[in-house]
C-alpha cells in the first residue's frame, strides 16, 4: 500500500519530449534524402519510420536522480546514466530506470495478534532507497513491491513475540527491531533502510477501558508505594533523633525552646504554654533567661 500524499511529483515529460523529438529528426532526414533521390513513395515513408524508431530507441535521457540498468543479449552489461545514454539499436537495451532517491513506502499490520493474543492495528513508514541499481533489477522483480510486502511480514512478526503493553510503550524499540531486520533482508537486493516509524497502534475498543483501569491501578500502587517509603524514611530519622535526645537532657530543652520560637517569629503574638510543655524550660537560671528570650514576642517600632 501506498499512502497518497497530495504533493507534486517530478516529472520526465521533458526526457519523453527528447525522444519523440529524436524520432521526427531521424524519420524527417530520411524523408529529405528519399525525395532527393527518388521522391517520396511508402517504401521510403516505411524507411523513416524504422529509422526513426532505431534512433530514438537508441538515445536515452537519463534523470539527475536515475540510474539505467543496461542489458546486451540479454546480459547485464553496465549502469549508465545519469545524462545522454546511448545503445546498439537491437543489440542493447535498457531494461530499468532506477531511482536513487529516498521513497516513503506506507505499510500497515490489520489484526495482527500479540504474543498474549490480542488483535492490534498498526501502521508504519519505512524510508529507503536504492544503492545497486544493478542488485535491484537482477535480483528481485519488482523491487517497490517487495520492500512494502517484506516491511509488513517483518511488522507482523515483531508484533507477535511482544505482548500488548510492550507494542504500546515501546515503540522506538519496534521501530529500531524492524530497521535492523529490514537492513538484513533488503541488503542483498540492493536496497538500503534509513528509517523505520511506526505511525498507530489501535487497540480494540473494547480493551481501551481495562487498559485505562490497569493503568490507573498501577499509577495508585506507585504513588502508595512511595509514600510509605518516605513514611519509612521519616521514621527512621525520628528514630535517630530520640536517641540523641534521649540521653540529653539539655539538648532536648534546646530543642523545645526552639520550637516555641518557631511557633511565634512569624506572627510575632503571644504563645500560651502549657504547664506540661512549660516544663521543658525548667532548669539553669541561664536556661530560663535562653527561653525568655527565645519566646519574647518581637519589637515592631510605631509611627509616633
Amino acid at each position: 500500500m501506498q499512502l497518497e500524499t497530495g504533493r507534486r511529483r517530478t516529472s520526465r515529460n521533458g526526457a519523453a519530449a527528447f525522444t519523440v523529438v529524436v524520432f521526427l529528426l531521424a524519420a524527417a532526414l530520411v524523408c529529405a534524402v528519399a525525395e532527393v533521390v527518388g521522391g517520396m513513395g511508402v517504401a521510403a515513408i516505411v524507411t523513416a519510420v524504422i529509422v526513426g524508431v532505431l534512433a530514438a530507441s537508441s538515445v536515452h535521457v537519463v534523470m539527475e536522480w536515475e540510474k539505467a540498468v543496461v542489458m546486451r543479449f540479454g546480459k547485464f552489461n553496465r549502469v549508465a546514466g545519469p545524462g545522454l545514454v546511448f545503445t546498439w539499436p537491437l543489440i542493447e537495451f535498457y531494461t530499468l530506470r532506477v531511482d536513487q532517491r529516498v521513497i516513503a513506502t506506507y505499510f500497515g499490520a490489520e489484526e495482527t495478534l500479540t504474543s498474549d493474543l490480542v488483535p492490534v492495528n498498526v501502521d508504519a513508514v519505512v524510508f529507503w532507497m536504492v544503492f545497486s541499481a544493478k542488485k535491484a533489477a537482477i535480483e528481485v522483480e519488482d523491487y517497490a513491491s517487495a520492500v512494502s510486502w517484506m516491511s509488513q511480514a517483518m511488522l507482523r512478526k515483531a508484533i507477535g513475540r511482544a505482548t500488548l503493553s510492550e507494542v504500546a510503550t515501546r515503540r522506538d524499540q519496534l521501530d529500531a527491531e524492524l530497521k535492523d531486520v529490514l537492513e538484513e533482508k533488503l541488503a542483498d537486493w540492493g536496497i538500503a533502510v534509513m528509517d523505520v516509524e511506526v505511525r498507530d497502534i489501535v487497540v480494540p475498543k473494547e480493551l481501551q477501558s481495562s487498559m485505562a483501569a490497569e493503568a490507573v491501578a498501577t499509577r495508585e500502587r506507585n504513588a502508595r508505594m512511595i509514600m510509605a517509603e518516605a513514611e519509612r524514611d521519616i521514621s527512621e530519622m525520628l528514630r535517630d533523633a530520640s536517641e540523641v535526645y534521649d540521653g540529653d537532657a539539655e539538648a532536648l530543652r534546646l530543642r523545645t525552646m526552639h520550637l516555641a520560637y518557631e511557633s511565634v517569629k512569624q506572627s510575632g503574638g503571644t504563645v500560651v504554654i502549657p504547664s506540661a510543655f512549660s516544663e521543658g524550660f525548667t532548669g539553669a537560671p541561664e536556661d530560663a533567661e535562653r527561653a525568655a528570650r527565645a519566646v519574647r514576642p518581637a519589637e515592631h517600632p510605631t509611627a509616633g
